[in-house]
């Protein structure tokens, strides 16, 4: 890595040129190992519940449109915190935030577990988001500023898994532990590997950051919570109240007030080099297109998370156990495939991995939208791995060709930017196929028996998915691989950043 100087302010570090650039020091892997390891386990739990939910709402006596917000909930908290993390990057210590993080996970974690009911376990989820959302920045920032640009396709790749992987096997993990014991052991059984983690880091992370003094803008983050927040909530109630609801109006207006009050506060604190989020990222055209790529792909993956296994459970009737089974392919699928994926963006670049990822996806989400209650199972099961092969192909791509072209000033805020609108994305499009299946299925009760209705409803959703990735596909062919512009790189690392990179 070349010397960086930082501003005044920031504790100034430097690091000479290796050797061998393309190579990481054991040291260097040892910090990524352990914040993968970390950030997996985390990220698992945010699809963990869904193939619970069916339960859920019989054990817990809640509606569908509630306990959904166990999924949405979870998101909208990263979607809330992920954007202070710029701050708290700087401010403290690498060791710091991974402890903070993994402790807050962990008790949120038994908090679930022994919950007595629904407020308490949704108050759970909400602290095993709140260290979720601090890992996910911690270890893309630590990424950029640790990997040359021209071998970052290769641990994207290991970095989708976390992203794509995780979330995927939730679902089989759950079926696996609801076949034989209460929803509450998805929580138990994750809390010994949550502490060993914690433990394991304590012992061997080590510090890759020096950390400044710098302020917390109160105001952004309020106007983040309530733009984001309002708009999630809307989504979400209009499944239960349609969409002329005066609390849907209301919470839509809200958020889309706040949000555009968000933007313009941090244009003006950006001219004054301080703001929460640094929008100037959104200025490097590959960022900005992969960004949207990154949301609708979310859409539909979080989307499609959640409404294969009300279709399996509900229209199929299977269990919980088997429902897992089937979707695992899938899962161990997309892992196998991350790694050659970033190898093959090395060599050859983005627009033919994320066409062929995005045509796979739009595919498999069409052809959901015409499954029957008769629909053989080897033809469900090709279609996940269609599904899942299409998602493997996609991430490595998008991340890559979007965080690359940022100088090291924008690492941080690149990455938060870029996990902030993931989970806004992934909390809207739950809360959006969800609603649009609610609508549809109440539309047509009394008129059909429940489970055309379901099925009806279920289909209505998996063709706004398929929409979805369709805008994907076309957008997909215009990603290129652009490495950073070394006359932009200024190498100067306002919010304490560079120090990451040193040894």
């Amino acid at each position: 890595m070349p010397k960086l100087t930082t501003d005044p302010g920031t504790t100034t570090s430097s690091t000479t040129v290796p050797t061998d650039p393309q190579r990481l020091s054991s040291r260097d892997r040892g910090v990524i190992v352990i914040l993968l390891i970390a950030t997996f386990v985390v990220i698992l739990n945010e699809t963990i519940m869904n193939v619970a939910l069916p339960r859920l709402m019989v054990d817990l006596g809640v509606s569908a449109s509630t306990v959904q917000w166990l999924a949405t909930a979870f998101l909208l908290t990263m979607a809330v915190v992920i954007p202070t993390t710029g701050f708290v990057l700087q401010r403290f210590s690498t060791r710091a935030v991974f402890l903070s993080a993994m402790g807050l996970f962990s008790l949120g974690t038994l908090l679930a577990g022994l919950a007595p009911g629904f407020p308490v376990l949704l108050a759970g989820r909400v602290i095993q988001a709140s260290g979720t959302a601090l890992m996910l920045p911690l270890l893309t920032t630590t990424i950029l500023a640790l990997v040359p640009a021209e071998r970052r396709g290769a641990m994207m790749g290991t970095l989708s898994i976390v992203i794509s992987v995780a979330p995927a096997v939730g679902p089989t993990l759950s079926g696996l532990i609801l076949g034989v014991l209460p929803w509450r052991y998805l929580f138990l059984f994750v809390l010994p590997v949550a502490l060993a983690v914690l433990v394991f880091g304590a012992w061997r992370l080590v510090n890759v950051g020096e950390t400044r003094r710098t302020t917390l803008d109160l105001a952004s983050v309020t106007l983040s919570a309530l733009g984001f927040g309002g708009i999630v909530y809307g989504f979400s109630h209009a499944g239960e109240g349609g969409w002329g609801d005066p609390q849907v109006v209301g919470a839509l207006a809200v958020g889309g007030v706040s949000l555009g009050l968000f933007v313009w506060r941090q244009l003006a604190l950006q001219r004054r080099g301080a703001p929460l989020l640094d929008l100037r990222a959104f200025g490097y055209p590959m960022f900005a297109l992969s960004t949207v790529l990154i949301m609708i792909v979310m859409m539909a993956l979080f989307g499609g998370a959640i409404l294969l296994p009300i279709y399996l459970q509900n229209v199929r009737g299977f269990g919980a156990l088997q429902t897992g089974l089937l979707l695992l392919p899938g899962g161990v699928l997309m892992g196998a495939a991350a790694p050659l994926v970033g190898r093959l963006f090395d060599r050859h670049g983005p627009p033919l991995l994320a066409g062929t990822g995005a045509a796979l996806l739009t595919l498999s989400l069409w052809r959901f939208s015409a499954l029957t209650a008769t629909t053989p199972v080897g033809t469900l099961l090709a279609l996940h791995l269609a599904f899942s092969l299409g998602l493997a192909l996609l991430f490595t791509p998008i991340l890559t060709s979007g965080l690359n072209p940022l100088p090291s000033r924008l690492y941080a805020h690149g990455s938060a930017l870029m996990s902030t609108l993931q989970q806004v994305a992934g909390a809207v499009g739950t809360a959006l196929l969800v609603s649009i299946m609610a609508t549809r299925s109440a539309g047509l009760q009394g008129t059909a028996s429940p489970e055309l209705a379901q099925s009806a409803g279920l289909h209505a959703a998996f063709a706004a998915a398929a929409a979805f990735a369709g805008v994907a596909l076309l957008l997909a062919f215009f990603l290129r691989r652009v490495l950073p512009d070394k006359n932009d790189e200024t190498m100067s690392v306002p919010e304490g950043q560079a120090a990451l990179s040193a040894h």
